[in-house]
């Protein structure tokens, strides 16, 4: 009789992403009740495609959380696999992922090389099941497209036994409406007739098939990693992993769902109103939510027909749910204008899309040589490095180190190290 094994697919932990101590205890009990359910399962290994950690060099505190986890997780004799995220990789610097590699806690199984302009992937076979698994790492802006494209997929389609892809990147032909801008990968570059394809990146819950793919999931984060992945959340969004029986082919594909904390979530629309309106109607609104123990966000929209958005006490609206009892409060009023102020708006869900949309419209104005500075890779490199120079010091962190910390993320963004060498 033939064992029926399992392996748990996770996604996108993004753990240390939250300085708030509240929303950062949520992110590490989320992974822990991950990790917890993958042994009462008694899975034979865990893939984790990708962003297990927020940064390549994480705050201490949080690593020492996750390897006392994971190492319990491995002395009940379950294998870990994983693969680097666009966050926890580095080009040129050591990352998390390679030290915790290194002492054998999990395998990273990211193995090839380029020969004759091909990129050859090797095959890690895990002991017990004989699964065959092989994966692609994330890259920061997108830059794991050129890899696609030169990746020898005949060599992978001819190997035989039970594979599984491990990648974490958007596919073009499953991307949502809301990633429209986001670098995909075409599902052409993939290669065919793998049993499983294990993604992350995409923080939405995704299965999907195509001709010669037959199951391309992405599990989404186990908690979340952005303001957008909490409302997501507080709307209905399921968080969780999925847990995949096998023997020589898949049996049972099942989305197991780790809840985390209970969600309160009010959007309101100011549109015609004036501050004074807005303020009122908003207060009487929070003072109906039941908030006790949860999460709480709201979303302010529209455009003031009188006053101005800093007329609205956003604070003591803050202070009047903590006061009944909320865990912790997001109040979202990027979408929020008044009338006067219109011509200076801009739009967006979150801080990220207006830096996003704002690069975007400036960058066509100065002119660059280097063709990575400009139109859509050179706003996303500088996303990448308001990402990097926004890290706030570390606890016992002095000034120089965090100083010449900036200074060389900066560099490894901008992939500057062999002219500071």
């Amino acid at each position: 009789m033939t064992n029926i094994h399992k392996f748990a697919h996770i996604s996108d932990c993004h753990l240390g992403a939250h300085r708030n101590p509240v929303l950062r205890k949520l992110e590490s009990t989320a992974f822990e009740k991950t990790m917890n359910k993958c042994v009462d399962e008694k899975v034979d290994f865990i893939i984790i495609s990708g962003d297990l950690f927020h940064s390549n060099i994480p705050n201490m505190a949080v690593v020492n959380e996750a390897v006392k986890k994971m190492k319990e997780v491995r002395d009940e004799g379950i294998r870990i696999y994983l693969i680097y995220g666009s966050h926890d990789y580095s080009p040129n610097e050591t990352s998390i992922v390679d030290i915790l590699d290194s002492t054998g806690l999990f395998s990273r199984i990211v193995k090839g090389r380029v020969d004759d302009g091909k990129l050859k992937l090797e095959f890690t076979v895990d002991p017990e099941t004989k699964a065959r698994l092989v994966g692609m790492s994330g890259r920061k802006i997108g830059m794991e497209q050129k890899y696609f494209e030169i990746l020898d997929r005949e060599s992978l389609e001819k190997e035989e036994g039970f594979k599984i892809f491990v990648f974490h990147s958007a596919v073009t032909e499953f991307k949502p409406d809301f990633l429209a801008r986001m670098t995909s990968i075409p599902i052409s570059y993939f290669p065919k007739e793998f049993d499983y394809y294990a993604g992350g990146h995409v923080h939405r819950r995704i299965e999907e098939k195509w001709k010669g793919f037959e199951r391309v999931v992405y599990p989404g984060p186990i908690f979340a990693g952005y303001p957008q992945d909490l409302e997501q959340s507080a709307k209905g969004e399921k968080r969780g992993f999925y847990m995949v029986s096998f023997e020589d082919v898949i049996k049972r594909v099942e989305f197991v769902e780790i809840p985390t904390c209970e969600y309160s979530f009010l959007e309101y629309d100011a549109s015609n109103k004036n501050s004074t309106q807005a303020q009122e109607e908003l207060q009487q609104k929070i003072q109906e939510l039941n908030v006790a123990n949860k999460v709480v966000l709201l979303r302010i929209r529209g455009e003031l027909s009188g006053g101005k958005t800093s007329d609205i006490n956003f604070s003591q609206m803050r202070k009047t749910l903590v006061e009944n009892g909320a865990l912790h409060v997001n109040i979202n009023r990027f979408g929020l204008a008044s009338k006067e102020y219109t011509s200076l708006k801009v739009m967006g869900e979150d801080v990220r899309e207006i830096e996003s949309k704002l690069l975007k419209e400036s960058i066509g104005a100065v002119k660059v040589s280097n063709q990575n500075l400009k139109g859509e890779k050179g706003s996303k490199l500088a996303l990448e490095l308001l990402d990097a120079l926004r890290q706030a010091q570390k606890p016992n962190e002095t000034k120089k180190n965090y100083g010449e910390r900036m200074v060389n993320q900066a560099i490894q963004v901008l992939e500057l190290n062999e002219a500071f060498k």
